[in-house]
């Protein structure tokens, strides 16, 4: 069992540095190929920190694990929600302003309500895995053509800003790509094997682990960024890193995870974890876009509230891993 613990260890730290670098490398040559900063925000560096959920759950399901594939998914989720924006709201509350952000709240919201209903009879397969890819690839033409029709955002400004702290050259940044996308794979490998070990040891299912230790593992690269976008006041950034990282979660790593390999999901993913998920999501739509005439803005009452509720359940799950019990 050492060894194992080693390797998830070992693998989840590598994890986070390949993904910074894939994601610093990323945003620097989309911006010196002339991308806008707006669509960098959106889809560079909110998706781009989901590289290593992707990774991870695509050779969990290509092994034979898809449990472990959709605990990440729905687990980093959680942990999105509630341990980052949470804890960063507990630090200083975030101002809403970017109407790209409030755009797409209510298309997280409808992506987390499908996802229940493809859930429904207890197999995610590989229809649903491509309608799940196809989903995301329209939002993703959407979100290109929106963002060339309008003016400047809130979000762009705080990434502008974001790009301006770790300027690379064109060179650099297809190198840092190339060189964190491998090592996303070498470090995912180790952590899904070491992950593995780790359920098989304590005889509980590799949902548990994904939706746990995997799942807060492949979140810290979100956490990361959102940090260091906090230090520079970028409140826009932090809540649409939180709220593109989701949406690629719910639509390209569970629906990549299912066309490798269709998932079995027992009723208490549903009772728990996306009951979970659903609840989260909904409050921080509620608190981002303001109600009661109130202005959107996550204080920091609600981001302890949202830290609360990812304690509580992590340290159930937590328990469920120790003790040796739960699917």
């Amino acid at each position: 069992m050492i060894l194992p613990a080693v390797a998830v260890v070992a693998g989840l730290i590598l994890l986070v540095w390949s993904a910074e670098r894939f994601v610093d490398g990323a945003a620097a040559t989309s911006a010196r190929l002339g991308l806008s900063p707006l669509l960098i925000g959106m889809l560079v560096i909110g998706f781009g920190t989901s590289a290593p959920e992707l990774v991870v759950s695509a050779l969990a399901a290509g092994q034979g694990n898809p449990g472990l594939a959709l605990g990440n998914a729905y687990g980093s989720n959680i942990a999105n929600i509630g341990l980052i924006l949470g804890l960063v709201a507990l630090i200083s509350p975030l101002a809403v302003h970017s109407s790209v952000v409030r755009r797409e709240l209510p298309l997280l919201g409808g992506a987390t309500l499908l996802s229940a209903l493809l859930m429904w009879g207890g197999l995610i397969g590989r229809l649903e895995g491509i309608l799940l890819l196809l989903l995301l690839a329209a939002f993703m033409v959407f979100s290109i053509l929106r963002a060339r029709r309008e003016g400047e955002d809130p979000l762009a400004a705080d990434t502008e800003e974001s790009l301006a702290v770790h300027p690379l050259s064109l060179r650099a940044g297809l190198v840092w790509t190339g060189v964190g996308l491998v090592l996303l794979v070498i470090s995912s490998r180790i952590l899904v094997w070491g992950a593995v070990a780790i359920a098989q040891g304590f005889g509980v299912s590799d949902l548990i682990i994904g939706l746990t230790v995997v799942a807060v593992g492949t979140s810290l690269p979100e956490l990361a960024s959102s940090v260091s976008a906090l230090r520079r006041n970028e409140h826009d950034l932090v809540l649409g890193n939180v709220v593109g990282s989701n949406l690629f979660n719910t639509l390209g790593v569970v629906g990549l995870a299912a066309v490798i390999a269709p998932i079995q999901v027992g009723t208490e993913v549903l009772l728990r974890d996306w009951s979970l998920m659903t609840a989260m999501t909904a409050l921080m739509a509620v608190f981002a876009l303001g109600w009661r005439g109130r202005a959107g803005r996550i204080n920091r009452l609600e981001g302890a509230a949202l830290l609360a509720m990812f304690l509580a359940y992590t340290s159930w799950m937590v328990n469920l891993v120790v003790t040796g019990g739960g699917a």
